[in-house]
């Protein structure tokens, strides 16, 4: 195998992930929708839910590192108030653009590799801006 950087990008590791969301289909009928697509890379995330983040489903049309970070998302994002889900991506947004640290939200160093690659930054960020979609579309403020 070659130490190239797309290796040390799609590791297994990384690639493992993506199996996760199989786990959490997404439910067109559930009332919270959310969707969000990548200007970059045209990477769709469209997560669901029933309440609150609760019940979550996710369909990924994204790379490997999209659908890391929405496995990433999906793990962690039930229970999680609007305003974590907003102060995540702003943090992520920043350290993306090199500045700051990798935000407190479990399992981020799994894909802390893909910072290195602009490229892919867009999908990175699709699950939280899709949870925020949904929750707008909630009333939920909390």
């Amino acid at each position: 195998m070659s130490d190239t950087p797309k290796g040390a990008l799609y590791s297994p590791e990384l690639l493992s992930l993506a199996v996760e969301l199989a786990g959490s289909p997404y439910d067109a009928a559930a009332p919270l929708l959310g969707e969000a697509r990548s200007r970059s890379c045209g990477s769709i995330i469209r997560i669901s839910s029933h309440r609150d983040l609760a019940g979550l489903g996710l369909q990924a049309q994204a790379c490997a590192v999209g659908q890391g970070a929405a496995a990433i998302f999906l793990r962690h994002a039930q229970g999680r108030s609007r305003q974590d889900i907003a102060d995540t991506l702003a943090a992520l947004e920043t350290w993306l653009a090199g500045e700051g640290t990798l935000p407190d939200w479990p399992d981020l160093e799994k894909i802390e590799m893909a910072r290195n690659f602009p490229g892919r930054h867009g999908a990175i960020l699709l699950p939280w801006q899709a949870a925020l979609d949904a929750l707008s579309n909630s009333g939920d403020e909390r």
